[in-house]
């Protein structure tokens, strides 16, 4: 879809009266309400579920094939075959200047770790795999944990509680909560187990564009922030490390964000549509 056409679903397909008076109603409190551009119509979503079933699909077709041996760039091979056999678009290839499809990260890995064909996968390991698809001009973005073989408890741990993250701050993401919600009840929960939340990275609005506002952090105070709306579109994505919360960029590649003590970090991430009665994960 073009964006003359997304654009026209703006005008034909207006934000409902009585969303608007419920935002003017926070506005007089004093809440940070969203443009109403970050308010999706009902064509949007769609176009967005639609995009969501493909980027499901990708995580599947890994989940069914990742090994140890195999190598990153491996993992990167198989999101191409299936997105562009499915008519899509790997959001990732070029954004900015990134080289490949797919995020892989590994271990001490963050985020963005770039797939190669040097990098092999080793029983033990934990890797994130992050993947944003285009169908017909909208976005849909996820990433799941991968366990290779057989990892220590710690790993496990460390894997399974970042999925607890993951959906407390699916319970806190409720129509007219704040954005601010839901890093509380994330931070709140994984300090609680003796982990860290990465503050600088985090989850965003999403849909029309990869990234959109608002910016969803993972560290937050409650009823701060931007309002949550039904019709919004966003990530909620914690990075969580086993040791302190600093993180580094590679130097060499200008991509790869690592832990700075090079202690291990998970990332679960959904992208999900706030409703009037709660909220749908879309990438399912």
């Amino acid at each position: 879809m073009s964006e003359k056409e997304i654009q026209r679903i703006f005008e034909e397909e207006p934000v409902p009266q009585h969303i608007l008076d419920k935002m003017e109603e926070y506005r007089r409190k004093g809440r940070e309400i969203p443009d109403l551009s970050l308010i999706k119509r009902p064509s949007h979503i769609e176009g967005i579920r639609r995009a969501g079933v493909i980027n499901t699909g990708v995580l599947d077709e890994v989940a069914g094939k990742i090994h140890a041996g195999m190598t990153t760039q491996e993992i990167d091979d198989i999101v191409v075959e299936y997105t562009h056999g499915h008519n899509a678009i790997c959001a990732p290839y070029h954004f900015e200047g990134y080289p490949k499809s797919v995020c892989t990260s590994v271990n001490e890995e963050v985020c963005h770790g770039i797939p190669s064909r040097h990098k092999r996968l080793h029983d033990g390991d934990i890797v994130n795999v992050d993947c944003t698809t285009i169908l017909d001009g909208y976005y849909a973005d996820a990433s799941r944990m991968f366990m290779i073989g057989e990892v220590s408890p710690a790993r496990k741990r460390l894997v399974e509680e970042t999925m607890k993250c993951l959906e407390i701050g699916l319970q806190a993401a409720q129509p007219w909560a704040t954005v601010g919600d839901i890093g509380y009840a994330i931070s709140k929960y994984a300090v609680s187990k003796g982990y860290s939340v990465v503050r600088e990275l985090g989850g965003h609005g999403v849909g029309i564009e990869f990234h959109e506002d608002p910016f969803v952090c993972h560290v937050g105070k409650k009823n701060s922030g931007m309002l949550l709306v039904p019709g919004m579109v966003i990530t909620i994505e914690p990075m969580i490390n086993a040791g302190k919360a600093g993180v580094v960029i590679d130097p060499y590649n200008e991509w790869t964000i690592y832990t700075k003590d090079r202690k291990d970090s998970a990332q679960w991430e959904h992208t999900i549509l706030i409703t009037e009665t709660g909220n749908e994960i879309l990438t399912y």
